[in-house]
C-alpha cells in the first residue's frame, strides 16, 4: 500500500482491510452452506435462502444510515462500533435455535456489516491524495475479494465437517479480534463537520452533475454485472450438466480474477489512466459474457469467469475511487450513497434477467450484460476526457478539513 496520509497510518490500512475481509466473508458464508442449513432445521431451501436475503436487503438500507453517522462523529468510530455489533451477531447466530431466528439475526448482522466497507473507502478517500487513491482502493478491494472467497469455500468447509454452527463462531472470532485492534484508533478518531440533516447532505450531492453521472454509472453497472454474474451457476448446471458444486467453484475464477487485478491495478492506471481502465473494463466483461454465452463446453467457462471478473473490478475500481471525491465534504454519505446505487442496480438487474431467463433460457441471461457493459464503460472514458480526469487531482491535507 502506498504511503498513507499523515492522518493515517499502515496499521489502520490493515485493520480497515481485515474488517472489510470479514465483512465479505460474513456476507457470502450462508450461500454454500444452505443445503446443511435447510437440513438441520428442516425447512426447504427457499425458506433457508432468507438468511441469505435478509442479510442483503438489511445491508442495503443501511448503506443510507451509516454515510451520516460517519461524516458526523467520525468514520473510525462507527467502522468499530460496526464490527463490535458483527462479532455480537455473529456469535448469536452460531446458537440460533430455529431458521426465523436465524434469518432475523442475519438481518441484524447485516445492518451492522453496511457500516465497514463503505465507511472504510470514505476514511481512505479522506487520507490518501487522489493520485495515490485508486491503487489504495484496489489494495483494500483485494481484502474484500478475498473476504468473498473465503466466505463461499469456509461456508461450505464447515457444513461438511464441523457443521454450520462453527462457521459462525469463527466469524465472530475474527470480527472480535479486529475490534480490539481498532478500538484505541476509534477512541482518538475525530468527530467530522458535517452538521447539516441528512436530505440536505443528500441534496447537495445530487445537484452536483459529476455525482449524478457517478451514482447513474454505478446504477447500470450493478444492473448489468451482477444479473450476469449471479446466474453463471445456474446456466452451466441447466446447460452442460454440470454439478452445482463444481458450477460454484468455477465461479470463484470471477474473484481470482478481481485479484489479479489488484495486483496490476498501480501499473494499469499509470499506463492508460482512469478513462482506460473504464473503456478497456466493459470492452472484457464483455468479452467475457459473450464467451459464457457462446462457449461450447463447460470450460470456456474457466477464463470467461477470469476475464469477465478482471474487467469488472477494473471499471468499478475506477467508479470507486471517483465516488470518494464526489462531495469531500460529506464523503461517508456520498459513498454510502454509491453503494446503495449499485444495490439497487444488483435488485432490479437480477429480477430482470431473471424474468427474461423463465421465458427464454439461461442463454440469454448474458446477452443485456454484453451489449450494455462496453458502452457504459466507453461512455465513462467519454465523459472523462471531457472533464479532464486525465490529470491528477490533489486533495488538501487532511488535517486542513477537518
Amino acid at each position: 500500500m502506498p504511503d498513507p496520509h499523515p492522518s493515517a497510518s499502515r496499521g489502520q490500512f490493515l485493520l480497515l482491510g481485515c474488517a472489510g475481509f470479514a465483512s465479505m466473508a460474513s456476507m457470502r458464508i450462508c450461500d454454500t452452506m444452505l443445503p446443511e442449513l435447510a437440513r438441520s432445521f428442516q425447512v426447504s431451501t427457499g425458506t433457508a435462502a432468507g438468511a441469505i436475503s435478509m442479510f442483503a436487503i438489511a445491508y442495503g438500507i443501511l448503506q443510507l444510515v451509516y454515510g451520516p453517522l460517519g461524516d458526523r462523529y467520525g468514520k473510525q468510530r462507527v467502522i468499530f462500533f460496526a464490527v463490535s455489533a458483527c462479532a455480537l451477531f455473529n456469535l448469536a447466530l452460531a446458537f440460533a435455535p430455529s431458521i426465523p431466528v436465524l434469518v432475523a439475526l442475519r438481518g441484524l448482522s447485516g445492518a451492522a456489516a453496511a457500516g465497514i466497507i463503505p465507511l472504510s473507502m470514505a476514511f481512505i478517500g479522506d487520507s490518501v491524495a487522489y493520485e495515490e487513491r485508486l491503487d489504495t482502493l484496489a489494495r483494500f478491494l483485494s481484502a474484500t475479494i478475498a473476504g468473498m472467497i473465503f466466505g463461499q469455500w469456509v461456508g461450505g468447509l464447515f457444513a461438511d465437517t464441523l457443521g454450520w454452527h462453527a462457521a459462525f463462531v469463527l466469524l465472530a472470532l475474527l470480527f472480535g479480534c479486529v475490534a480490539v485492534l481498532m478500538r484505541r484508533g476509534a477512541a482518538a478518531s475525530p468527530r467530522g463537520a458535517a452538521r447539516q440533516g441528512y436530505m440536505a447532505q443528500v441534496g447537495g450531492i445530487v445537484r452536483i452533475a459529476w455525482a449524478r453521472r457517478i451514482l447513474a454509472a454505478v446504477l447500470v453497472e450493478g444492473a448489468f454485472a451482477y444479473s450476469a454474474f449471479v446466474f453463471i451457476p445456474t446456466h452451466l448446471h441447466d446447460r452442460f450438466g454440470l454439478p452445482l458444486v463444481a458450477a460454484g467453484g468455477i465461479v470463484v475464477m470471477y474473484g481470482v480474477g478481481g485479484l489479479c487485478y489488484t495486483m496490476v491495478a498501480r501499473r494499469l492506471v499509470r499506463r492508460i489512466g482512469e478513462r482506460g481502465m473504464a473503456a478497456g473494463g466493459g470492452a472484457m466483461m464483455a468479452v467475457g459474457f459473450a464467451a459464457l454465452a457462446a462457449g461450447p463446453h463447460w470450460v470456456w467457462a474457466v477464463p470467461a469467469c477470469l476475464v469477465a471478473g478482471f474487467g469488472f473490478y477494473m471499471m468499478h475500481n475506477t467508479l470507486q475511487a471517483n465516488a470518494t471525491q464526489m462531495a469531500p465534504q460529506a464523503r461517508g454519505t456520498a459513498v454510502s450513497l454509491f453503494a446503495s446505487s449499485l444495490f439497487l442496480g444488483q435488485s432490479l438487474g437480477i429480477s430482470g434477467v431473471a424474468a427474461l431467463i423463465d421465458r427464454s433460457g439461461t442463454n440469454v441471461a448474458f446477452v443485456p450484460s454484453l451489449a450494455v457493459l462496453p458502452l457504459l464503460g466507453a461512455g465513462l472514458a467519454w465523459a472523462m476526457a471531457r472533464r479532464n480526469l486525465g490529470a491528477p487531482r490533489r486533495d488538501p491535507p487532511a488535517g486542513r478539513r477537518r
